[in-house]
């Protein structure tokens, strides 16, 4: 697999993983997990662009 497409699929995956934390620390009244969730959307969120980028220069 490319390094543009696998750092787009990691990214889905972190995004995913972090919105599952989020809600999860919202439930259960926990904000460091909550806070956890977000910042590993964000890390998803750009892991994915990277991936873009890559793509598209073709590394």
């Amino acid at each position: 697999m490319k390094s543009g497409i696998r750092d787009q699929a990691e990214g889905t995956l972190h995004e995913a993983k972090g919105k599952v934390k989020e809600v999860v620390g919202k439930l259960s009244d926990n904000p460091k997990l909550q806070v956890a969730g977000a910042v590993e959307k964000i890390a998803g969120k750009v892991q994915g662009k990277i991936g873009q980028v890559k793509k598209v220069f073709g590394k």
